[in-house]
């Protein structure tokens, strides 16, 4: 053989040779826990980086206690910049949104190219393991119950980093709200007790397709029209309420007997501003550092709701335990949420962690709130929402039989007037006949009827005194 086949065999023979060893590592590797997994792909990275003329800048999902603006508008500006060469991603779409929602996958790269500048963005996702008696995560200060770790790596030639801070990232935080606005479905989260430890998820969000709108919301026209002009008033007064020294907040109390369009209010509520909804359930919030979480775990533009104030927490007991029980232990008073911690969730400093949210309590039962409560700048707006009127009944016969006149009206009108029922009531009996005369002679009955019950229960408390 001559010595140029032998040095091609020998070339031949080193290179089959690399291509085992690489396979065998890759095997090891891969049969690795992913702990290790992690730590030798980072490490080897950072030994790569480390000789490069590129600079890397790490966003991390939370900034303290709250989130990362950078770290959120990444993540949709990044979901329609998949590239050619993307390996993986992952798709979604709930059953009341248009169109799909694509994001990038764990530890996959996506190239973006910016006014002749190039960049490469990692999302990073490291594993921790879990303990108890080890603090993992800075950004969260119950991290040690969470088992991912997860940021955005931005890399970029390091004479563009003046450009990135200055020029990119602005520019990706307003595109991320464009597609945003343009994609957004109104959501309504409810609390994940369990998942108290994870700001990420401790809100679990679903798609609201509410129908209420202000123009179908049986309420009298200018008390609609005070409403709305209170929350377009609050959305465009973000300077002022800074120039103020306030936080950029508003109360609302909603009060009045069951069945008078509270909840189709607040719904009405965030389908006009296009707010998300929080449903915060009082009675499984267990301390007051926990509802601190939950406050700070919501997001900018949103509505906090509270409904049944009343009924979800005893406050006239908490007041008085917390002024006559000094030789009660401060842990034992943490383990529970007491009226100083639900009014410093409502206006306190904890109050100010976050923009352009509403705060809405609901109550059946005004007069068993405790004062402390209903002072301005805590519930900054109180409506009452009364029993059905007139004006209240013609919008209801419009929304549910399509009419505006009708010879019964008059007859309706004056029993309404006359009789305390709830707009649910009547929504309800004109619902029972698509046949407008029946539906409304069936209203007239059941008004005849609640008009005697109210004269029976009347005449029997006269009796009684």
């Amino acid at each position: 053989m001559s010595s140029s086949g032998e040095s091609n065999l020998a070339i031949a023979k080193t290179v089959i040779s690399a291509i085992g060893s690489a396979a065998a590592m890759s095997m090891l590797i891969h049969n690795l826990p992913p702990e290790v997994q992690d730590y030798l792909f980072f490490g080897l990275r950072h030994v790569f980086i480390k000789f490069s003329n590129q600079l890397t800048m790490v966003i991390d999902e939370f900034d303290g206690m709250v989130s990362n603006e950078v770290y959120e508008s990444a993540q949709i500006y990044l979901g329609s910049k998949l590239s050619p060469d993307t390996r993986r991603f992952k798709i979604s779409k709930s059953e009341k949104e248009k169109s799909f929602n694509t994001s990038m996958e764990r530890n996959e790269e996506v190239t973006d190219y910016y006014k002749g500048h190039k960049f490469k963005w990692i999302w990073v996702c490291k594993q921790i393991q879990t303990s108890r008696e080890s603090f993992y995560n800075p950004r969260d200060i119950n991290s040690t119950l969470r088992s991912e770790v997860r940021s955005y790596e931005l890399m970029f030639h390091r004479k563009s980093k003046d450009f990135v801070l200055e020029c990119y990232l602005p520019y990706i935080i307003n595109e991320a709200k464009l597609q945003y606005l343009k994609t957004k479905t109104l959501k309504i989260h409810t609390m994940d007790y369990e998942n108290m430890h994870d700001l990420s998820e401790v809100w679990t969000p679903v798609s609201l397709d509410h129908p209420a709108t202000f123009e179908t919301l049986a309420l009298d026209s200018e008390q609609k029209d005070e409403i709305l002009k209170d929350l377009d008033r609050f959305v465009k007064r973000k300077e002022y309420y800074r120039k103020v020294g306030k936080a950029w907040k508003r109360g609302y109390l909603l009060y009045g007997p069951p069945g008078t369009g509270k909840s189709s209010l607040i719904a009405a509520m965030a389908n006009y501003l296009n707010f998300d909804i929080y449903d915060l359930e009082l009675t499984e919030v267990k301390k007051n550092s926990d509802l601190r979480r939950l406050l700070v775990a919501t997001a900018n533009k949103s509505i906090l709701v509270v409904e049944d104030i009343d009924a979800t927490i005893d406050l006239q007991e908490k007041l008085s335990s917390r002024g006559a029980s000094p030789s009660k232990d401060s842990h034992e008073e943490e383990s529970k949420v007491t009226l100083s911690g639900l009014l410093n969730f409502i206006d306190g400093l904890w109050s100010s962690c976050g923009d352009e949210r509403i705060i809405i309590f609901t109550t059946n039962h005004l007069e068993k709130l405790d004062p402390a409560l209903l002072r301005p700048g805590r519930m900054d707006v109180h409506i009452h929402m009364s029993y059905c009127t007139p004006s209240a009944f013609k919008l209801l016969a419009s929304n549910y039989l399509g009419i505006t006149e009708h010879q019964l009206f008059q007859e309706i009108e004056n029993l309404i007037g006359a009789t305390a029922v709830t707009p649910a009531e009547v929504a309800e009996k004109l619902m029972k006949d698509d046949e407008v005369d029946i539906a409304l002679k069936g209203l007239i009955d059941f008004l005849h009827l609640k008009e005697k019950e109210h004269e029976d229960i009347k005449v029997e408390e006269e009796e009684n005194e």
